[in-house]
């Protein structure tokens, strides 16, 4: 019976050999000696005994045997060898007792390579094994910016923690983010039940995800798929569910895996100018009432943002006074949001917004489990197919504000009070850094952050002394402040020079006539995107109310750039641009990315401060920083 087994093996090792050639890459096994050939500066480190994940091993250390193996491991020389002999054997005793003996091996990269039992290894890949024992030694290359060498350093740094090598990522920062998920301290080591516990749910996890067709999904690993898995559903909740429960989940969350490994996400910069089809127009309709729920973080009278959105939603209203009705429920938070979307949709509400980024994982939760209801979330580059995203471009109003600031300056000392670290908010600081450097070059602009613990803005802005103010973007009527917008410093009080404002009445308008209109499903393909919407001043979604006393001059510059940035012939990002560190961002004939604005992680070489890390951030302004912040 082993001798067929050989047979079997061997027939499976010149498969793979022939479909290498035919790809055109080597057919036989990697050898570490090789690749250490062209490496310089590296260390051993040995680990011990470790047991190695089977299907990391790839390799031979040296030379010797890697020409008697594909690429998959399997042998391929004549089943009358002496080495098919000795393989046989093996075969008989993983057979009868299994093979026990630890071979030697190097890992480099998280990847294995074969000292000395490279049959043992055969036989047991031959059989589906999932590990095997070994001793091994760690080669640890030159720490240096490259990506794949940052990545290893910080699965080295949560190896020493957990003792878990069967998973890896593609992107930096997930080995840090995984161990905050299960529950643990930055420094805090895993327990033997920590690791048998989430040994069982990610292998749980990645049976299912193969079953489903993951190891075919391009650019990204099983461990990316289940770090947005348990993100999405939280740890100690997975833990209870049973594997029928695990299995319906991933199948629903199969569609986001996907999208992942696409990486493609569609950003709607303009209203759609798609026409509703002759057909939706002759078939009769239920005439049903559109129900639309608007959830709020805070509420209107202690929050200019849901202040702001609650005038979209009473716009809603006046805009579809027979075909919408609307509701709303606020003072949500991390603890009920999801019973809120749930009572929502039990409800009988159709389409649902979510009016804050620290509610985009329960939206998207939501929104796979209720396919039906329509669901979108306010936040910035979030690449989910289930739910739709939308945002505005606000740093094109504060550019024009940064050109009335620098205009309007006598000290060159102008002050940005900035809210949390997130997608979006770099740019709106740069925009207007960039703006004050348009009209006025000798300005500096001293970036304050309202979310550091610890710090008091007012005795910050004594110590720099502005004579312009960029504040909040808007106040509640409540709050009876006029400390909002861009304003100028006087000694007995403010004078406020422009206002940026939302219009996310606007906004909201032109989503609902898509979904009335039936426009909207016609971007509901098998093959669905991840679709955010940014809209800026072209869509009426940004605009800016300034004062009637500026003087003429540069009443008629925001003018002219508000009227260039609307028609798309302007774009505050384009032309040569500077960071703090004097490095160039940006060349002469050329503008940013829409990509690379939402996520810039600079600042502009006139601004003086820094971006917060997440650990100098007061403990509510965390969980937005994390969920749609730089993760610095």
């Amino acid at each position: 019976m082993s001798f067929n087994d050989y047979i079997q093996a061997a027939k499976l090792g010149k498969k793979d050999y022939q479909s290498k050639l035919m790809q055109g890459k080597s057919p036989t096994l990697e050898v570490l000696d090789d690749i250490l050939h062209t490496k310089k500066n590296y260390h051993e480190v040995s680990l011990g005994l470790v047991e190695i994940p089977l299907e990391q091993i790839v390799g031979t250390k040296t030379t010797g045997r890697s020409n008697s193996f594909s690429s998959n491991f399997m042998p391929i020389l004549d089943s009358d060898s002496e080495f098919a002999t000795k393989w046989i054997h093996l075969c008989i005793s993983q057979q009868e007792e299994g093979i026990k003996d630890p071979i030697k091996a190097y890992e480099y990269m998280n990847k294995f390579y074969v000292l000395e039992g490279n049959k043992r290894v055969s036989v047991l890949k031959y059989f589906d094994a999932v590990s095997i024992a070994g001793e091994v030694i760690r080669i640890l290359p030159k720490k240096t910016d490259d990506l794949d060498i940052k990545i290893y350093y910080e699965y080295v740094d949560f190896y020493e923690l957990s003792k878990i090598n069967y998973l890896y990522f593609s992107k930096s920062g997930c080995f840090e983010k995984l161990q905050t998920l299960v529950g643990k301290n930055a420094d805090e080591k895993w327990s033997s039940d920590d690791k048998m516990n989430f040994r069982s749910l990610f292998q749980s996890f990645k049976t299912d995800y193969t079953n489903l067709g993951g190891d075919s999904l391009k650019h990204i690993t099983c461990g990316d798929a289940f770090l947005a898995f348990v993100e999405l559903y939280g740890y100690n909740e997975l833990l209870t569910k049973d594997s029928i429960e695990l299995n319906e989940l991933i199948s629903l969350n199969y569609k986001e895996f996907e999208l992942m490994s696409e990486n493609e996400v569609e950003l709607r910069l303009t209203a759609s100018t798609k026409k509703a089809s002759v057909l939706s127009k002759l078939l009769p309709t239920n005439n049903r009432t559109l129900k639309a729920a608007f959830i709020y973080e805070k509420t209107s009278a202690s929050s200019s943002w849901t202040y702001s959105h609650e005038l979209g939603r009473l716009h809603i209203e006046e805009a579809f006074p027979e075909e919408v009705s609307t509701t709303f429920y606020d003072n949500v938070n991390a603890f009920n949001i999801d019973e809120t979307i749930e009572d929502a949709i039990d409800d009988d509400c159709d389409v649902i917004f979510t009016t804050s980024p620290t509610f985009s994982q329960a939206s998207l939760k939501a929104a796979i489990a209720h396919p039906k209801t329509t669901i979108l979330n306010c936040s910035l580059h979030d690449p989910h197919s289930s739910m739709r995203t939308y945002y505005s471009r606000m740093h094109e109003a504060k550019f024009i504000m940064g050109a009335v600031a620098g205009a309007m300056t006598e000290n060159n000392v102008i002050g940005y009070i900035a809210d949390y670290p997130i997608y979006g908010t770099i740019a709106n600081i740069n925009a207007f850094a960039l703006g004050v450097k348009m009209t006025n070059p000798r300005a500096n602009i001293y970036l304050m952050w309202s979310c550091l613990k610890d710090l008091d803005i007012e005795e910050q802005l004594k110590k720099v002394h502005p004579d312009i103010v960029s504040d909040k973007n808007l106040s509640v009527p409540e709050a009876g402040t006029r400390y909002y917008g861009l304003y100028k410093v006087f000694a007995d009080g403010i004078w406020n020079l422009a206002i940026p404002v939302y219009h996310w009445g606007r906004f909201y308008e032109q989503l609902i006539r898509a979904i009335l209109d039936g426009t909207w499903k016609s971007d509901d393909t098998k093959s669905a995107k991840a679709i955010n919407y940014w809209w800026g001043m072209a869509e009426n979604a940004i605009d800016i109310i300034s004062s009637p006393w500026l003087p003429e001059g540069t009443k008629r510059l925001i003018e002219l750039l508000a009227k260039t940035i609307r028609s798309g012939d302007f774009n505050p990002f384009s032309g040569v641009i500077y960071s703090q560190d004097k490095t160039i961002r940006n060349g002469e004939n050329q503008t940013l990315s829409p990509d690379d604005i939402i996520t810039m992680d600079w600042l502009s070489d006139n601004i003086i401060g820094e971006i917060p890390v997440i650990d100098e951030l007061e403990e509510n302004a965390k969980p937005v920083a994390i969920q749609q912040g730089l993760n610095k």
